[in-house]
């Protein structure tokens, strides 16, 4: 996906954002699995935090708390590799829902990596770079308790 400049970039990554954080506040609104509630409504603050993230960044550029930010290497178990394509429909099993999930952070993480790769600024890779480990961090933590999920029922 190519795009124009860095504000045409930002601007759909903002989109982006917007759609996930509607995702995960709808499942925490329409889904009743114990204790999932709770984790969906935390991950669509968390994508609205990537949103302002990226305001920022368009109005500011690299602020204090990006500059600040520590990057690490998340590992990467690959389980949404595996994984097919779902869509989302009211009442899904749980394991459904997560497996739709991971592949929603998936793709988020390959499109900020893209992003990464065209950025050019080292601002622009910074954000990109936050926003990879970021949605890697999601990925990892829906493919955990996917797993951990699947060993309760015997898979």
């Amino acid at each position: 996906m190519k795009f124009e400049n860095m504000e045409a970039i930002v601007d759909f990554a903002i989109e982006k954002e917007i759609e996930a954080a509607e995702f995960y506040s709808n499942l925490s609104n329409e889904e009743n699995f114990s204790g999932s509630s709770k984790m969906f409504a935390e991950f669509a603050e968390e994508e609205r935090k990537h949103q302002e993230l990226l305001e920022d960044f368009k109005t500011k550029g690299i602020t204090q708390s990006m500059q600040d930010y520590h990057l690490e290497w998340i590992t990467d178990i690959k389980r949404s590799d595996y994984v097919v394509e779902l869509e989302y429909q009211k009442g899904m099993a749980y394991n459904e829902i997560l497996m739709l999930a991971m592949k929603r952070e998936e793709k988020a993480l390959k499109l900020y990596n893209d992003f990464l790769a065209q950025a050019d600024t080292e601002e622009g890779k910074k954000l990109f770079k936050i926003l990879c480990q970021e949605e890697a961090k999601h990925k990892l933590s829906l493919e955990t308790m996917y797993d951990d999920y699947m060993a309760k029922m015997g898979d």
